[in-house]
């Protein structure tokens, strides 16, 4: 093979294929080999080494009643049309014959023997579904024509799928097994008759409690949307969390990488966090405001360590229409040097302070590392909350009362629990004088995440920006300040805390519904009959401002239904058939642990109330004590990175303050010890640094620390415990 980065900068400024890639930072690499039209003459070209990669062998069916299919499979895969439209779940009679060069052109503008998975992106009138081999997902590497065949592109499983993203959802299929079929489980007693059966597809380490099952997504009827995911949480943490935040319909790719659509079932979820944080802000004195999105260079460089801390992520305007700006400007990656000459202007006196300003807005942060909805993103959404203060002491109180606010978040409303705690000098805020944090942990990934930080900014951008003030001496004096930001990355953490292999679990204060009522209806009960009834209970949960929502759509049976609310977390569903009118109750099926209990219809309101507060709790209960499990104590390093291999959240002793160097010993003794456990493959570069130790937070809750503990990484006396992790 040719050498592929001198291939890669010839062939991407003419390939479209090749430059979107590039444009979204999808890691690729581009090689040359003889013309090879067919898979067998690209395994006798170009053949591969390495048995956990594969070429893909591409097809494109026509069907005059179920359309266009761009089937990408792995090059030793059979592709049987029978087997085909049976796993497609294509109903009536299925005709799928290889599509002619002219339409290949047309709808794929590629010629014949050069497709590939990526040329999806040139189906601009999106009517061609493009179904790719389950084996695809589990090599290394997937190497395809990208629209020529004298060169192949290579990406892993992951970066393929996000990229065919950006432009359809495709899906993934199982070849050259039997399909199966079967009932969705009713949950019901015998003779209530109407859960009838939707096709399902059944798949190792699926399912969920409740009753719902996994529901193929591919319906009877071309357009219908799936439900099963296509992966286990356990087996592919990445894969799983792409497939529950897109089928649970919470975010839609976008054509510009790092930035994806807020659908509105997580939107709300957002909106429900705003309600609850304005309230408890306003009680503190702190009032909503909005500021610019843009600053200039000059403000933006004022502050030196700042802008240091931000400079490789500052997203630049530097046209307008057709002309240069006289002077670029820059779209906000936080919002101090926006605010901060305002507070300048407005504060003279010692009685305009405190001045307590939150804004909720969009921030853009370039960054080039992989992006992930909701937790690593371009653009996203945060309140920031910025104060000045006549007093150091009143400013920190102040910088406490925020963090506790984020702690409340995410234990109260999200049913996560955190860690709270100082970061150490090398984590701080760039600019700041301290910064304290809520640190949470991620179960099946082992890994910590940051969930929200308040910062101590001293006077430090008070000298930069001048906000002086005349205290009651008529002295002049330096204002103190704090700022404190919680972004939509709550979100994300909350659905790979709580999710299951069947889609969302939603905590109930959060969840946009907190019950959905489903009629379970038939021939000798129609919508007709079941929808007074279902009404009144509707009235009854609203009167307690519960959120909810009848289900009578008609076009969907109820097993369908039972998958689809299960799939987005609801927490309670509430089933009422002919028995339950008779009886005058309803059946409640919990989302978390599948409880199913009956309850009569006079006393539903105040049970489903209860429920609703069991099941929080409940969720938190099972967080904590699966975190508390899952973090350690260590004093000598030869523990340390075993733990981490364990999943484990490590605390150490610590020499803490300036001691800095260390942490980064730490950060590359961790990852060296790691890679050298794993062996041969590990040097891939972004695993490398996925599995390297750093600090979280120097946590408030301080275990005993007895007098001559040493720091696990120096040897000098250690003045505190930290705490480790592997970190998103």
């Amino acid at each position: 093979m040719e050498d592929m980065s001198d291939l890669s900068a010839v062939l991407t400024p003419s390939n479209p294929i090749l430059s979107r890639l590039t444009a979204l930072s999808i890691p690729h690499s581009t090689y040359s080999h003889p013309l090879s039209e067919t898979v067998d003459e690209l395994l006798t070209n170009a053949p591969l080494t390495n048995p956990k990669e594969c070429h893909t062998k591409n097809l494109f069916f026509k069907d005059k009643k179920h359309g266009m299919f761009l089937v990408s499979v792995a090059s030793d895969t059979e592709v049987n049309t029978k087997e085909l439209g049976s796993l497609l779940k294509l109903d009536g009679k299925v005709n799928l014959r290889l599509a002619d060069e002219e339409l290949l052109m047309e709808k794929l503008g590629v010629k014949k023997g050069c497709v590939g998975p990526l040329c999806i992106m040139n189906n601009a009138d999106k009517d061609v579904t493009l179904v790719l081999d389950e084996k695809l997902m589990g090599v290394e590497l997937v190497h395809s024509h990208p629209m020529r065949n004298d060169a192949s592109v290579s990406l892993k499983p992951e970066d393929l799928m996000a990229f065919v993203k950006g432009y359809t959802e495709p899906v993934v299929l199982k070849f050259g097994e039997k399909v199966l079929g079967g009932k969705v489980p009713s949950s019901r007693p015998e003779g209530d008759k109407g859960a009838t059966k939707p096709k399902i597809e059944k798949k190792e380490g699926g399912g969920g409690k409740g009753g719902g099952g996994n529901v193929n997504k591919k319906q009877t009827k071309k357009g219908e949307t799936q439900l099963a995911l296509k992966w286990s949480k356990s087996e592919n943490f990445a894969m799983w969390y792409s497939d529950v935040i897109v089928l649970s319909e919470m975010i839609s790719y976008y054509d510009i990488s790092g930035c994806y659509i807020l659908r509105p079932w997580s939107y709300k979820i957002w909106e429900l966090i705003q309600d609850w944080f304005n309230i408890q802000i306003r009680k503190l004195g702190v009032e909503n405001s909005y500021f610019p999105m843009f600053v200039s260079r000059d403000r933006l460089e004022k502050e030196k360590d700042h802008v240091e801390g931000f400079a490789p992520e500052v997203a630049w305007v530097t046209k307008s229409g057709d002309g240069e700006l006289a002077a670029p400007i820059a779209v906000r990656p936080t919002s101090e040097t926006i605010m901060y000459p305002a507070f300048a202007d407005w504060i003279r006196s010692h009685r305009d302070l405190p001045l307590k300003l939150n804004q909720w807005s969009n921030v853009v942060r370039w960054e080039f590392k992989d992006p992930t909805p909701f937790l690593r993103t371009r653009e996203f959404l945060w309140q920031e909350g910025h104060t000045a203060h006549a007093s150091h002491e009143d400013s920190d109180v102040m910088v406490m009362q925020a963090l506790d606010l984020y702690r409340r978040v995410y234990e109260e409303l999200l049913a996560i629990p955190v860690i709270p705690g100082y970061k150490t000098e090398k984590e701080k805020f760039a600019g700041g004088h301290r910064t304290t944090t809520v640190e949470a942990y991620i179960p099946v990934s082992g890994r910590a995440i940051q969930g929200a930080t308040s910062h101590d900014l001293g006077q430090n951008f008070g000298k930069m920006f001048d906000i002086n003030y005349q205290d009651e001496k008529g002295e002049t004096q330096i204002a103190w300040q704090t700022s404190w930001g919680l972004t939509t990355r709550t979100i994300g953490v909350m659905v790979m805390v709580h999710g299951d292999d069947t889609g969302l679990i939603l905590p109930p204060r959060i969840a946009p519904l907190q019950c959905v009522i489903v009629p379970i209806v038939s021939k000798n009960f129609p919508l007709e009959k079941a929808a007074p009834y279902c009404e009144d209970i509707l009235k009854f949960l609203e009167a307690k401002d519960i959120r909810c929502k009848l289900d009578d759509r008609s076009i969907y049976n109820p097993g369908w239904k039972y998958a689809h609310w299960e799939q987005k977390g609801v927490p309670i569903r509430i089933e009422v058939g002919p028995r339950d009118l008779e009886n005058r109750q309803a059946r409640l099926v919990i989302r978390f642990g599948g409880e199913k209990i009956d309850v009569g219809v006079d006393s539903l309101a105040s049970d489903v109330e209860a429920k609703l507060e069991e099941i929080q709790n409940n969720m938190f209960t099972k967080a904590q004590e699966f975190r508390d499990d899952h973090l350690v104590q260590v004093t000598e390093w030869k523990d340390f990175v075993p733990n981490l291999e364990l999943h484990n959240l490590v605390l150490t002793p610590w020499c803490g303050g300036e001691h800095t160097d260390w942490e980064e010993w730490v950060k590359e003794k961790s990852r060296e010890e790691s890679l050298a456990n794993r062996g041969e493959g590990a040097e891939d570069a972004r695993a490398a640094t996925s599995v390297a130790a750093k600090t979280l937070c120097i946590p408030f809750k301080q275990p005993e620390l007895p007098e001559g503990t040493k720091c696990i990484a120096s040897g000098l006396p250690a003045t505190c415990w930290v705490l480790w992790g592997r970190s998103y």
